[in-house]
C-alpha cells in the first residue's frame, strides 16, 4: 500500500495538460496500488492559512525557543495540519503549469505556509538546515507552452525558472528521489499538444511502474 499526496497548481481543469497527464499517473497508480489512499490538493478550491504576522512570529518563537501566544498557536496548528498531508504521504505529485517562467501564485502561496523549521525541515546554527520527508519520492508534471528544451533551437531554456525551482525546493525538504516530466510546446498547435501530451501520459505510467 502506498499513500498519493496529489497537488493541483492549475485552474484550468479540462483543458490543462499537466492535470491530463497527473490523472494518467492517478489512474496507474491506483490500478498497480488498489489499496492506496489519493489525497487531493486542488489549491484553487483549497482555502490557504495565511502568512500572516501571528504565523511568521509563531515561526520565529519556535525557532528562538519561544512560548507561543493563543493567536500564534492557532495559526501555527493550521500549518500542522497541512503539513500532515505531506508526512502521510508516500509519493507526491504536483501537477504545474509554467506562469511568466515561474510556478502559478497558488502553488507559492501554499509552500510560503507550509515550509517551515520543524513542518518540512529542520534547523540549528550547528547543523544547519535539513530536510523532513527523506525517504519520499515525488513526480513533478509541468506543463509549458514553449520550448524549454536545453538544446532546443530557439529554446527558452533560460527563462525557465518553474523546473529548477521545484526541484530545489524539493531536495530542501529531503526529497531525493523525483522525476521530472515536461510537456513543452503545448502551444504549438493542436498536433503537437496532442503529441507531447500522449509521449507525458506515457511517461507518467512508466515512472508509476518504476516505483519501489
Amino acid at each position: 500500500m502506498k499513500n498519493l499526496l496529489y497537488i493541483e497548481a492549475s485552474p484550468r481543469k479540462s483543458r490543462s495538460a499537466s492535470i491530463d497527464v497527473a490523472k494518467a499517473f492517478i489512474q496507474r497508480f491506483e490500478l498497480r496500488y488498489p489499496r492506496s489512499e489519493v489525497v487531493t490538493l486542488d489549491l484553487w478550491s483549497l482555502e490557504l492559512p495565511e502568512v500572516s504576522d501571528e504565523l511568521l512570529e509563531a515561526k520565529y518563537a519556535g525557532i528562538n525557543g519561544e512560548p507561543l501566544t493563543p493567536a500564534q498557536q492557532q495559526a501555527w496548528e493550521r500549518v500542522e495540519s497541512l503539513g500532515q498531508a505531506f508526512h502521510e504521504a508516500d509519493h507526491i505529485l504536483l501537477s504545474v503549469p509554467l506562469w511568466n517562467f515561474g510556478i502559478p501564485y497558488k502553488l507559492k502561496h501554499l509552500i510560503d505556509a507550509v515550509c517551515h523549521k520543524d513542518i518540512l525541515f529542520s534547523f540549528s546554527p550547528e547543523e544547519g538546515a535539513g530536510g523532513l520527508l527523506s525517504g519520499k519520492t515525488a513526480t513533478l508534471v509541468l506543463a509549458r507552452g514553449l520550448d524549454y528544451a536545453a538544446d532546443g533551437v530557439g529554446s527558452f531554456h533560460a527563462l525557465d525558472f518553474q523546473k529548477p525551482y521545484l526541484e530545489a525546493w524539493l531536495k530542501f525538504v529531503g526529497i531525493e528521489r523525483f522525476n521530472t516530466i515536461t510537456v513543452d510546446k503545448t502551444l504549438y498547435g493542436p498536433d503537437v499538444d496532442a503529441a507531447v501530451r500522449a509521449s507525458a501520459r506515457h511517461e507518467a505510467m512508466a515512472v508509476v511502474d518504476s516505483l519501489d
